[in-house]
């Protein structure tokens, strides 16, 4: 988590005893607090601090019974915009900190989406007082990354975008039919994954990958929450951390229908995004379960 903070404007911190002065600021003076009460005399407590639109540092922990606050982890955060998914959500907890994970099975990418849950309080609220529901809510993600960089677009006909995005409609209901058991779907996924191969085999001797995948998701590394992805981006927007002045891209990203926002440190981005252009970089994926009260 510490490495992520240049992701919202912090590169100067290098240790941990560089980020004491901010963990008292937030500590003391939160934009935002959340509780969630225990069955024990312990108080779960996450307050939260904004130095940039959207973004900004969480600190997690316990208030004792002198009422004193015990931190017990922190991390940076990034807030998206939307909603992402609405397919269910199944959330477990991690084993080393009272922190948790939303697996989403989201036929449009193809593989589980892993992400660290942002509105623990919330979950836990609704967790004890009997309330949770894996049906009827969705889900909002966002992303942090450290290194990206800026891909121009793969030139199409609006033909040729009619068509594809005909093709992922279909390979979309394919996957949700696979996935309910329909062994006809199954075998159209097969079929298709193969043709795929072979042209792909065929045109990379002459053509560069990145003209051929025009977008992709998946893991990255052993961690479950990173991934690398790369994306049309259909907005932009840079914005400043009012604490070091480090200028910070907001950018909105499309993958194979799946829209989310990343953000990145103007240092850490090679090129210049805009929309239209694709982002290609590794990311940790946040997000937030949107309760409908």
């Amino acid at each position: 988590m510490h490495k992520y903070l240049r992701a919202i404007g912090f590169s100067n911190i290098k240790i941990r005893e560089q980020l004491k002065p901010y963990i008292r600021e937030v500590v003391t003076a939160p934009d935002r607090t959340e509780i969630s009460e225990e069955d024990s005399e312990d108080i779960f407590v996450q307050v939260y601090k904004e130095y940039a639109e959207g973004m900004g540092l969480v600190m997690c922990g316990i208030v004792n019974e002198q009422e004193e606050f015990e931190l017990e982890y922190y991390y940076p955060t990034f807030f998206g915009n939307g909603v992402t998914s609405k397919e269910n959500i199944v959330v477990e907890p991690h084993a080393d900190k009272e922190s948790y994970a939303g697996v989403c099975e989201d036929v449009k990418v193809g593989v589980s989406l892993i992400f660290f849950l942002q509105n623990v309080c919330e979950y836990k609220n609704e967790q004890r007082i009997h309330r949770v529901r894996n049906k009827g809510i969705d889900t909002t993600l966002s992303a942090l990354s450290i290194c990206g960089k800026i891909l121009l677009p793969i030139d199409k006909t609006k033909k040729q975008i009619e068509i594809t995005r005909e093709a992922t409609k279909n390979r979309n209901q394919l996957m949700e039919a696979a996935r309910n058991g329909d062994e006809n779907a199954i075998e159209s996924l097969t079929l298709e994954d193969m043709d795929t191969y072979s042209m792909i085999s065929r045109r990379i001797v002459h053509e560069d990958i990145l003209s051929l995948v025009d977008n992709y998701f998946m893991p990255y590394g052993v961690e479950c929450d990173k991934y690398s992805v790369m994306g049309e981006i259909e907005d932009c927007n840079l914005v400043k951390n009012k604490d070091t002045g480090e200028k910070i891209y907001k950018l909105t990203i499309n993958t194979n229908e799946l829209i989310f926002d990343v953000c990145i440190n103007e240092q850490d981005l090679l090129g210049e995004p805009a929309k239209g252009r694709r982002f290609k970089g590794n990311i940790w994926l946040q997000g937030r379960i949107n309760y409908d009260y």
